[in-house]
């Protein structure tokens, strides 16, 4: 018997807790920093199941670890709960059908990805003890992820320093590595400030802080064409200075999020970004004050986690869909369009399109070559500091779009319950693998270490930057 069989029965002896955790947290979606509910069940599910809980981590109340074991290597399976605005939707329902409350939706299945980490964390945990065997393993609970960057606000605080190794997964159509590959970025406020007047009577004496901003979008938008074809920036208006189009707006303030592909691409976009904004304030007469929101770094790969992964995956096969599931997910295929069936192929290497398939099958080759990630991750920020490696894990429908009312309307079904236990097992399995195996270990430390001596890390977050935590639920 391979040790990776007792594990994966220790995973489905457990799944039904965890599947239910997985729910309530998606019937309670609530917003990055806010997390306050989702936070708790995870916390009283970690002390439900014997570990040793830490509260509040790097300061931040919607971030908790558990903790068990003793001594040997340091095993860190991350999870997150955060949830998206604007994206409420009945459960199971394959039509636009918002939810009565605040609009918010796990329209990126997070209430299953912190779930399914906690349920392959439990289940090292209830092998490292019925085996006798020396090692720790932690369950992170992560808020924030969609961009609050919790993970480099956590990573600056170093409370992944002693990890020996980290494991995580994002919810998809398909099973595999995830290909680690993304943008770093940042969100900066620009806040301009000018001097109001009557707009008829005495334009000559305003100053205008909008027209600040709306030159800075000019340049920006000039900017686009000489920047590098894998880097993005997008903006977003905070407050246009009043609804009162005969005053001179004297304040307005813009939010951009810049991405490049690695941070020292990064820094020298910001910096031409800035010039921009302080040639917009120079133009109107205006002053410009900026404000660094977060920031996180693009992931680093390592080789020799993605191959044990890739390992696990394979020994285990795809998860256990059956017609019920297909059927299902038919109807919520049926609302995508061709596009969106081809660019999930694309995205996970699976060319050319099968048509019919409504859900995952097969293991996604290890080299499989794959359309670039283009969005951002505070992972990215672990992979700087400790050996990391994520999973893709199948939960919906083929083509299904991230951050979407699809995506959210799948996140109760059947299938995303199988697909939790199918990712819980594959990253109980290769914990164990570095468990069993210091080589391997070993060899994801030097693998690391070989891709940050030449570019040390540095947290991208400046150091004066706090997270915007709510005080109370």
């Amino acid at each position: 018997m391979r040790n990776s069989d007792e594990i994966w029965r220790l995973v489905d002896a457990r799944q039904d807790d965890f599947i239910a955790l997985s729910d309530r947290v998606w019937e309670i979606p609530e917003l990055c920093y806010g997390e306050f509910q989702s936070c708790a069940e995870h916390t009283a599910m970690l002390e439900a199941q014997g570990f040793r809980v830490s509260r509040d981590v790097a300061g931040i109340p919607t971030a908790v670890m558990g903790e068990s074991g003793e001594d040997g290597p340091v095993i860190a399976i991350l999870g997150e709960y955060d949830a998206l605005p604007g994206l409420s939707q009945e459960a199971g329902v394959a039509e636009p059908r918002p939810l009565p409350g605040p609009g918010y939706g796990h329209g990126c299945g997070h209430n299953l990805l912190g779930s399914a980490s906690l349920l392959a964390a439990t289940a090292v945990k209830d092998y490292l003890s019925a085996n006798g065997l020396k090692g720790r393993v932690r369950y992170y609970g992560c808020p924030a992820e969609e961009g609050g960057a919790a993970k480099g606000f956590m990573a600056r605080a170093g409370v992944f320093d002693d990890v020996d190794i980290a494991i995580s997964w994002h919810p998809s159509s398909f099973s595999g590595v995830m290909e680690p590959v993304s943008l770093a970025n940042t969100r900066i406020d620009f806040a301009f400030t000018g001097r109001a007047s009557h707009a008829a009577a005495a334009p000559h004496l305003g100053r205008s802080a909008l027209d600040a901003v709306e030159l800075m979008n000019v340049g920006v938008n000039y900017m686009r064409e000489h920047m590098p074809s894998d880097a993005r920036v997008h903006y977003a208006m905070l407050d246009a200075g009043g609804i009162a189009p005969n005053v001179v707006q004297a304040f307005a303030k813009v939010r951009y999020l810049i991405r490049a592909r690695n941070l020292p691409e990064l820094n020298r976009l910001i910096g031409r970004v800035r010039k921009i904004a302080e040639g917009a304030a120079l133009m109107t007469e205006t002053s410009v004050e900026t404000q660094v929101v977060s920031a996180v770094s693009n992931l680093l790969p390592n080789t020799p986690l993605e191959r044990a992964l890739h390992d696990n995956l394979s020994r285990l096969g795809a998860p256990p869909f059956d017609e019920a599931d297909r059927v299902a997910a038919a109807a919520f295929q049926a609302t995508l369009s061709e596009e969106d069936i081809e660019s999930s192929y694309r995205r996970s290497g699976m060319l050319p399109v099968r048509d019919g398939l409504t859900l995952c099958d097969t293991i996604v080759p290890l080299d499989a070559p794959t359309a670039p990630m283009m969005g951002s991750t505070d992972v990215g920020d672990v992979s700087w500091v400790v050996p990391t490696v994520q999973a893709r894990g199948a939960v919906y429908a083929i083509g299904t779009p991230g951050h979407s009312w699809q995506l959210t309307a799948q996140g109760k079904m059947p299938a995303a319950h199988k697909g939790l236990v199918h990712v819980a097992k594959v990253m109980a399995g290769t914990a164990l693998d570095a468990i069993h195996n210091p080589e391997l270990i070993a060899q994801a430390k030097a693998d690391h270490q070989a891709r940050v001596a030449k570019t040390p890390y540095v947290c991208p977050i400046p150091d004066d930057v706090a997270p915007p935590i709510h005080m109370s639920a």
